[in-house]
């Protein structure tokens, strides 16, 4: 199963998610273990979500600005393959 931290602000995102089969947690709850996830989903609000321009992860980071669940998952499922 694939893991994703995902920011809270992207609930909606999170439910979709969950539903499509991906274990999702919070971002902000887990910046200490950042490369435990598959992938990383931001608002694309905040540049500096992570907290350090210069943070280094394994996984994908996909902005959400302008995208819809659907449109995440696809992006997802693409990178993840």
């Amino acid at each position: 199963m694939k893991k994703v931290a995902i920011e809270n602000s992207l609930q909606n995102v999170k439910a979709y998610l969950q539903e499509k089969g991906y274990t999702v947690d919070s971002l902000e709850n887990n910046k200490q273990n950042i490369n435990s996830f598959d992938a990383i989903i931001v608002s694309g609000q905040d540049s500096n979500v992570l907290g350090m321009e210069d943070t280094f992860t394994k996984g994908s980071i996909i902005s959400a600005q302008g995208l819809t669940p659907e449109n995440i998952y696809n992006e997802l499922e693409n990178k993840l393959k």
